[in-house]
């Protein structure tokens, strides 16, 4: 079987994300995609980052619709920083024989050589990085596939931010994330 990892904070998930992932179930002819939200990131402030359990339970609601859609609480579940090596290597343990195909925006291109054990990591998997709106698909390495991706201009932080500002931002969510969000009183 052929299985995506999409990775992230989803600090909030939004429809960019699942944009994302339902172009690599089609364009990569993938079976499943796995949403995997983060602990805490290595490479990122954590400070303006909702709680873990809100952040699962967003994504919960955001792949409902899709059958194809599952998520691992694999990283929060260890908690401390969550290291892509360290999930990749549970994700093989519970998908022996399965395609694992690690999926990124290109926006996390420059911090690649950051990323702790990346040798180890191109080994485990195929790693796809999709275009993302205003970062460029330049300078990829080798080992890495690119993914020609119809991504919306969506981001968590712009949505952060509306939030913050009272401005309208239910058209960028899920509306089952929308209204968790508005109910719980997240991101002000």
């Amino acid at each position: 079987m052929k299985v995506g990892i999409l990775g992230g904070t989803f600090n909030p998930i939004h429809n960019g994300h699942l944009i994302l992932a339902e172009e690599c179930l089609k364009k990569l002819g993938l079976e499943k995609v796995i949403f995997v939200p983060t602990h805490l990131a290595p490479h990122k402030d954590n400070s303006d980052v909702t709680e873990a359990a809100d952040r699962l339970t967003m994504v919960k609601m955001a792949i409902t619709a899709n059958l194809n859609f599952t998520v691992s609480d694999v990283e929060i579940a260890r908690g401390g920083y969550s290291y892509t090596i360290d999930t990749i290597r549970e994700l093989k343990k519970r998908y022996p024989g399965d395609d694992l195909y690690f999926i990124a925006g290109s926006d996390l291109l420059k911090y690649l050589d950051d990323w702790k054990d990346l040798n180890e990591i191109i080994k485990m998997v195929k790693f796809i990085v999709a275009t993302r709106p205003g970062y460029p698909l330049e300078s990829i390495p080798s080992y890495i596939q690119t993914a020609a991706i119809d991504a919306a201009d969506i981001s968590g932080y712009r949505i952060r931010c509306l939030i913050k500002e009272g401005s309208p931002f239910q058209d960028l969510l899920p509306p089952a994330v929308f209204d968790y969000i508005s109910k719980k009183g997240l991101y002000k």
